[in-house]
């Protein structure tokens, strides 16, 4: 494999009239100037592939692409009016163009014949993305950050390329695997893993706690395995801070190499990177990082689809599968070596079909170790099942309701908000509750809007009823975007009943706190909390029965709030999976791991699912420490 694309060159017709061949990331690209290739290769490519064991793509040489306006014209011709294209982005670097439009399936047309038509007409490589529904001012920018940064991303994606290819450069006189903990051992929040072996280095995740204080928000930076220069990759499970709050900050320290995640990872992560510098200036905190330091982490990431095979370094080949727990979030495998070891990391994982997703993965092609979550691997968290937990919200709801009292969700921006508006959309469709607003706030607002860009990594059912029913549940008239301070204030001073689902869950900063400092005071009032409470938190301060709170109102002076309204936790809904459900997810995995790391959890908590699994699994069963480093192999 040390020059691959010299066997590539050495195995493709001399009429292929190819003028480079470079990487991609792990994909190979052909560019050829050969018209009559690039529209019939024949068997050509397929051949290649077959023999390298690699992914080979053919496109043509920018020099025989029709011209960007002529192009245009004719793909506005070729694409069907009910397809709805709003946007055609040309990339002339690498010979695409990307349609973004309402109905993709319209726009591929049967068996892909449009854009076989496409490619025919103008000679350029068609791509189809969806418009979201709910306009995204986030997704537009990102878009547009990489088709400017075009020519980087060429030479960026070939570097890595270059570098998945290298071979085995650091030599080695033994084959081993091990893995440190940076952040979430025996703790919930800074997830952070390096993988090792002795020719790559991998990071997994890289958040901070959001609830900690001063250094402990951070992963351990300062481990002495941990060189940002040597660092080959870094992977993303899923979108939430306490797995990819630091990665931005990572760029700030020199880190130049890829982030692998899936689409609505990028998209969630950068918005909660530019929103948490937002809020660190509101709070009169410097941020860490910049919103330049977002832009390069954008910039370098590379998009995966689920079971969507890639090499990453020389010696490890990632996988993502679905994990449930938030939209594109991931479970992420690891085939190390030559069959050496197979390594599942499962960042956080619902093992139950939500109102939105669909349930974690269980079948795996091979596995030796598996690390899980345990958020809610104690003795006690089995909380009720979810049609319990809505039957409670929406009780609670009813209840708030005649009183003529306002229901204040803090949710998680992330996954928990989108769930929660279904079951509450659902309800007043149904004529469960009563007809009112549902205020939607900021971050969930644009949270949201990102989930209607995919609608694909819905489960069957919310995708049924978008594609075959033409309902859309994110699109309701009872749903009411908060935009301005002003527009906060007019929620806050109305008489009317109403819900309001904002930001941030465990009400360490954001629109939820001061929903709660207007309404604490007030026994007409209901707050429902949902997700779990980090110690530290206000959240968690409420929910230990805390009815007197004291708020900063300026320099040296605080005030007193009197905590009178009406306080529920409801955790049926929660993105993570109880402890019976991590069990029931152990005893289903195929095949059984030989080993299980217990992390992102409450001490007690990792300890006694520990213990738990290794009587009923019989494997060796570990609850590491931040700073602890275990030899797989």
């Amino acid at each position: 494999m040390a020059d691959i694309i010299s066997e590539v060159m050495a195995h493709l017709p001399k009429d292929a009239n190819v003028s480079s061949c470079s990487f991609e990331g792990a994909n190979i690209i052909v560019y050829t100037k050969s018209k009559d290739f690039f529209l019939e290769p024949g068997t050509a490519i397929k051949d290649i592939v077959n023999i390298i064991k690699k992914r080979i793509e053919l496109r043509p040489d920018p020099s025989i692409t029709e011209d960007m306006e002529l192009a245009e014209k004719k793909i506005k011709k070729i694409v069907p009016e009910e397809a709805m294209l709003t946007n055609t982005l040309f990339d002339p670097q690498r010979s695409q163009v990307i349609l973004e439009v309402e109905k993709p399936g319209v726009a591929i047309g049967k068996t892909g014949e449009i854009l076989r038509d496409i490619k025919k007409e103008t000679m350029w490589v068609p791509l189809i993305r969806r418009t979201p529904s709910i306009r995204s001012k986030l997704i537009e920018n990102i878009r547009h950050v990489l088709y400017e940064n075009n020519d980087f991303r060429r030479k960026f994606l070939d570097k890595v390329g270059k570098r998945v290819y290298s071979g085995w450069t650091k030599g080695r006189k033994e084959e081993w695997v091990r893995v440190s903990v940076m952040g979430a051992g025996r703790q919930v929040g800074r997830s952070c893993f390096l993988l090792q072996t002795p020719e790559s280095r991998v990071l997994l995740d890289c958040g901070l706690d959001v609830a900690g204080q001063d250094s402990n928000m951070f992963p351990y930076f300062d481990t002495p395995e941990f060189k940002i220069g040597e660092i080959d990759a870094v992977v993303v499970s899923h979108a939430h801070l306490d797995h990819c709050g630091m990665i931005p900050l990572l760029f700030k320290y020199g880190y130049d190499g890829p982030i692998y995640c899936t689409e609505p990872t990028r998209d969630v992560m950068a918005l909660l990177a530019l929103d948490y510098i937002n809020v660190g200036w509101k709070e009169v905190k410097k941020p860490l990082f910049t919103s330049s330091d977002v832009k390069e982490m954008v910039k370098r990431c590379i998009c995966l689809n689920y079971e969507e095979v890639s090499d990453i370094t020389p010696d490890i080949r990632l996988t993502f599968y679905n994990a449930g727990h938030t939209l594109g979030s991931s479970l992420v495998h690891l085939h190390i070596g030559n069959g050496l070891h197979n390594f599942l990391y499962t960042g956080d994982l619902n093992y139950e079909t939500s109102n939105l997703l669909a349930a974690a993965n269980t079948y795996f092609p091979r596995l030796e170790t598996v690390m899980i979550e345990s958020t809610y691997g104690g003795k006690d968290d089995n909380p009720p099942p979810r049609r319990e937990s809505e039957r409670q919200l929406l009780e609670v709801i009813n209840k708030t309701a005649v009183k003529k009292g306002k229901v204040l969700m803090p949710v998680l921006g992330v996954g928990r908000s989108q769930e929660v508006m279904l079951i509450l959309e659902r309800a007043m469709r149904e004529g469960t509750i009563p007809k009112m607003p549902i205020y939607v706030q900021g971050l969930v607002w644009d949270v949201t809007a990102i989930h209607t860009a995919y609608p694909d990594f819905f489960n069957s059912k919310v995708r049924k009823s978008i594609f075959h029913d033409g309902n859309n549940p994110f699109l309701s008239e009872v749903f009411k975007q908060v935009g301005s301070r002003k527009e906060m204030e007019q929620v806050i001073e109305s008489g009317e009943p109403c819900i309001i689902v904002a930001t941030s869950g465990m009400m360490t900063g954001g629109a939820s706190v001061d929903y709660f400092k207007a309404f604490a005071d007030n026994p007409k009032h209901s707050l429902i909390l949902t997700c779990y409470q980090g110690e530290g938190s206000l959240g968690r301060r409420i929910l230990n029965g805390e009815k007197e709170m004291s708020f900063g109102v300026g320099e040296g002076r605080s005030e007193v709030l009197k905590v009178k309204m009406e306080v529920y936790n409801i955790s049926g809904f929660s993105g993570h999976s109880s402890r019976n459900q991590l069990i029931n997810y152990m005893y289903r995995l195929d095949p059984k791991p030989k080993r299980i790391l217990i992390v992102h959890g409450e001490s007690s908590k990792c300890l006694d699912l520990a213990s738990s699994l290794h009587k009923m699994q019989k494997v060796e069963t570990t609850a590491p420490r931040n700073l602890d480093s275990i030899r797989l192999r």
